[in-house]
């Protein structure tokens, strides 16, 4: 780039979001962290400034839109625990739809007109057919899921109304940690299976659950499509210039477009660390398919994405050595 682009990253001390703001700055953006701090990390703002604010509150979002004049967004913020949302949906229509809505209208207000919005695989539920297409029917299973969906509507509805383009990603299971060591996963409650299998190797938790071993794949465990978090961070940055770049609105599936099984997962953390996983096995939990992996073709022809770091050797390595190096509870 010729000149320093800021981007309004809102969620951007949280996992995800945090990656991509190192991303971002390494290619001369400035990221600004638009976060309200419930789950995100003071410490892992270390590429931009941060704005501590709630996504609800339109006129503080154009307030922070009017002091750092950011030719672009980039959405994170969300809850995003698929058990409390079907515990608690209000909750997750409320911040999800209800804060998307506060941004676009804050957006609205002061003339910015480029989103990359965070969606999620969970929009597609349970599909019949493999792999995930982005014409696969989207038909999600649970709030969390459907609350994603009703923003990629809002999102199309407000490029025909009002002229703002976005592009959503819908991705699949963000893993792995910055190889520098700087950032990396730190969920409080931890739902996610790497780190859960890390944190039994660590003896942080007293075994790993393995919920069902009879389903019908190589080696009867679920199979997903695991994508390191920086080749994630790389694809909002790929986004991002495509709107740059005039682009229009679009969906794009981000994932290795292959999966590993539960017990490929076990088996490479094992041989990576030279510890032994403390395994116990459970029934299946209802809901869970056998097998789920993307088709990434799409965004590989229009975006020139790839993965470059989703192998499990790097993406396990790269977790166990946050995982060592960080403060423990």
């Amino acid at each position: 780039m010729t000149s320093q682009k800021t981007v309004l990253v809102t969620g951007g001390a949280g996992y995800i979001g945090s990656h991509t703001c190192k991303w971002l700055a390494g290619l001369g953006y400035l990221p600004v962290t638009y976060d309200n701090m419930v789950y995100g990390h003071e410490h892992a703002v270390k590429w931009g400034p941060l704005e501590v604010g709630d996504l609800a509150d339109t006129d503080r979002l154009k307030a922070v839109i009017e002091t750092h004049q950011p030719q672009a967004v980039v959405h994170f913020a969300a809850w995003s625990y698929v058990g409390e949302s079907v515990r608690d949906p209000a909750k997750y229509y409320l911040n999800n739809v209800g804060g998307t809505l506060s941004l676009l209208e804050a957006m609205r207000a002061t003339g910015l007109d480029k989103i990359v919005f965070s969606s999620t695989c969970a929009t597609y539920g349970a599909p019949d057919d493999l792999p995930i297409r982005e014409s696969t029917p989207q038909n999600p299973i649970n709030p969390y899921g459907r609350s994603k969906l009703m923003i990629e509507t809002i999102l199309d509805d407000y490029d025909r109304a009002f002229g703002i383009r976005s592009i959503s990603l819908r991705y699949f299971n963000a893993c792995g940690a910055d190889r520098d060591g700087e950032i990396g996963e730190e969920h409080d409650p931890e739902t996610h299976l790497i780190p859960r299998v890390l944190m039994a190797l660590s003896g942080e938790i007293d075994d790993f659950s393995v919920f069902g071993t009879d389903y019908d794949t190589p080696d009867g465990t679920c199979i997903r499509d695991y994508i390191h978090v920086e080749d994630l961070a790389h694809g909002h940055a790929l986004a991002l210039e495509r709107l740059f770049r005039g682009g229009g609105s679009a969906r794009f599936n981000l994932g290795t477009g292959h999966g590993y099984s539960v017990r490929q997962i076990i088996d490479t953390a094992e041989a990576v660390t030279g510890l032994k996983v403390p395994l116990s096995y459970g029934p299946r939990r209802p809901g869970d398919p056998p097998s789920l992996f993307a088709d990434t073709s799409l965004a590989q022809s229009e975006l020139g994405f790839s993965c470059r770091v989703s192998d499990l050797e790097t993406i396990i390595g790269s977790a166990w050595r946050f995982h060592q190096a960080r403060p423990k509870p």
